[in-house]
């Protein structure tokens, strides 16, 4: 039995091996639209029995067991594109062994979509939303940078749409694919909203990036300067955007860090993130983690998206005022408050998942303590940074103290 892949359904890209197996068969299996596709091909000696493919294969399978136990053959099976992608290879392994199966695939749904959007996808993750919870491609979405997902009739692109917009996800792109290789082929890049609100071919390629995924003015080479990072964290306050002394001092910044207890993967908040330093540099220390920025103020949010981008990471920049904009947030493992006060700290203790830690900041004692009682533990934080004087020689500038609490529980 040969698999033969169709690429943009046209015969006449069929490689001689693909037309060989064509020619020679004497059994024809494949979908209503495959088998009128070949009806009008011309290089058979005698034309082949066909069998369609369903939506139920069972019979389709016994009819294929049926040739096989017979001797009938031999067997051409048409499929669109790589027919062991998500394809009708899975569904003959139930009746053929795969040694007696060959396949000669053309490229991929998956591979064409991205070939449309000029984007490579070696670091792609493919999930299927035929007869499968739109949950599970929501769950990849929100942790994944390059998500593909094979839409279906029961879960169409708009469906999927609007449950990432429920689920708070953000993505710097999305683009539906349809009908890809036919006349009336469709690439259409769009936001969340707009997908969500659409109506699209059901059985389309959902391609999402995620933030820092979409590159703006094409590749660096590698080995390039960007291409080198280092494990470092409390880098200089120089290194991010941000308003006249509103940011997470370095000395601050590399404590809040050790204080979290970063696991490799999981959910992280950065609530009244300012220019997202913390949950930036969380995000290179551990890159497994999704990090959420909440930022009320839209100047600071832009900011934190354009510091992400910088320092390589990808994050998740969050519009809105903490408590309300955290409600549609995935649970987090950690969370560092950095704004809102005592209201926005017991709100973020009220969705952390079990086992999790939070680390919140404040330059006013009184918070600190009423932190420290929620959480477990405080430090005063101080540093004097040297100042060189005109003469060359140096003096330690003072800064204002800051505490800095976390827990649930003391230790560490």
């Amino acid at each position: 039995m040969t698999v033969v892949g169709l690429a943009d359904d046209r015969l006449e890209l069929l490689a001689p091996e693909a037309k060989s197996a064509l020619a020679a068969a004497r059994v024809l299996v494949g979908g209503r639209r495959h088998l009128a596709l070949v009806s009008r091909w011309d290089g058979w000696a005698q034309p082949p029995e066909t069998l369609e493919i369903r939506a139920d294969t069972a019979e389709l399978l016994a009819q294929v067991r049926s040739r096989l136990s017979a001797g009938t053959g031999p067997i051409c099976v048409l499929a669109s594109g790589d027919p062991g992608f998500f394809g009708i290879v899975r569904t003959l392994l139930k009746t053929v062994d795969r040694r007696q199966l060959r396949v000669l695939p053309a490229p991929s749904s998956v591979a064409v979509a991205f070939a449309r959007l000029g984007l490579p996808w070696d670091d792609a993750t493919v999930v299927s939303a035929h007869g499968r919870p739109l949950e599970d491609a929501v769950r990849v979405v929100r942790t994944g940078s390059t998500v593909a997902v094979l839409t279906a009739p029961d879960n169409p692109p708009e469906a999927l749409g609007r449950a990432l917009v429920e689920a708070g996800c953000t993505v710097d792109l999305a683009a539906v694919c349809s009908r890809l290789g036919s006349p009336d082929e469709a690439v259409r890049e769009l936001t969340l909203d707009q997908l969500a609100a659409g109506r699209f071919d059901p059985l389309s390629v959902v391609v999402l990036l995620g933030p820092g995924r979409l590159p703006l003015t094409g590749w660096q080479p590698a080995g390039s300067e960007s291409d080198r990072r280092v494990l470092a964290w409390g880098r200089s306050d120089a290194t991010y955007l941000h308003r006249p002394g509103m940011i997470t001092k370095a000395e601050t910044r590399a404590v809040i860090l050790g204080k979290l207890c970063l696991p490799d993967r999981g959910v992280l908040w950065d609530v009244g993130a300012g220019s997202g330093s913390v949950g930036i540099e969380c995000a290179l220390v551990a890159p497994g983690l999704t990090v959420f920025a909440v930022e009320s103020d839209p100047a600071s949010a832009e900011r934190i998206g354009a510091n992400a981008a910088a320092a390589g990471v990808r994050i998740h920049v969050v519009p809105g005022r903490a408590p309300e904009a955290l409600s549609s947030l995935p649970r987090p493992d950690r969370a560092f408050v950095g704004g809102g006060g005592i209201g926005v700290l017991e709100a973020v203790l009220a969705r952390l998942a079990p086992g999790g830690r939070v680390v919140a900041s404040f330059a006013s004692v009184d918070r600190a303590l009423a932190a420290a009682g929620l959480l477990g533990a405080v430090v005063q934080l101080r540093a004097d940074r040297g100042e060189r004087l005109p003469d060359g020689t140096w003096r330690l500038v003072g800064s204002n103290p800051v505490f800095v609490a976390w827990g649930p529980g003391g230790d560490g």
